[in-house]
């Protein structure tokens, strides 16, 4: 499931990077306006990946763009299925303004290079929905651009996963990086809490990790004592 929305995010940031370095090579910086050929593949994968993918788009670096501070090119699907942009206060001198630089689904990619399941959270920004954030960072030559991005609703992520996780014996759950529990087969860890340590933890004996190979989530399971 994670790898088809995995497939998205890769799309978006190949296009990305295709688009910003075409308008670098012409010699001037992108503007806002210019993230407008994005549109389609927006609104295409949101349409073939409906029911899976709520929302998706590029999420611009500050400075990238040199007609305003910050940006996102980020699109929706509706509960009319209809798929709209989402429209964000993004002028830092205003009191309404949306500071996305410290949610993990972007600072994780930018400050380890490699992509990323942020959450579950509470999507404020977007949905008002319990969601996951899958993420990768977009770099052009060499330098960081920003992130492609895909949204993904908590409870569409645990109707997949969780009849796995119930065949399971014992306590099990998948975390991502940082101990966030995406999903669980235990009321005693339930999604969106935290696992703290879970490397330590396993070292001690306490819990076993599973890493889930390409995708940055671990299998977490607890070790089966006798009857």
């Amino acid at each position: 499931m994670l790898e088809t929305v995995f497939a998205a995010v890769e799309e978006i940031r190949g296009r990305s990077q295709e688009l910003v370095a075409r308008i670098g090579g012409r010699g001037r910086g992108p503007v806002s306006a210019d993230l407008a050929g994005l549109r389609p593949l927006l609104r295409a994968r949101l349409a073939r990946d409906r029911g899976l993918v709520s929302g998706a788009g590029f999420v611009a670096a500050p400075g990238l763009l040199t007609d305003v501070p910050a940006w996102l090119e980020w699109w929706q699907t509706h509960a009319d299925g209809s798929v709209r942009p989402m429209l964000l206060d993004l002028d830092p001198r205003t009191s309404a303004y949306s500071d996305y630089t410290h949610w993990d689904w972007y600072a994780l990619p930018r400050d380890t290079g490699e992509r990323s399941v942020s959450g579950p959270y509470v999507d404020y920004l977007c949905s008002d929905e319990y969601s996951l954030t899958l993420a990768a960072p977009v770099l052009v030559n060499g330098v960081f651009a920003g992130v492609a991005a895909a949204d993904v609703y908590l409870r569409h992520f645990e109707d997949a996963v969780g009849p796995a996780l119930r065949r399971i014996e014992g306590a099990a759950f998948l975390v991502n990086p940082r101990g966030r529990v995406a999903a669980s087969n235990s009321a005693t860890q339930l999604a969106g809490s935290l696992v703290r340590d879970p490397v330590a933890a396993a070292a001690r004996g306490e819990l076993r990790l599973h890493p889930c190979g390409a995708i940055p989530l671990s299998l977490v399971t607890r070790p089966v004592t006798g009857p």
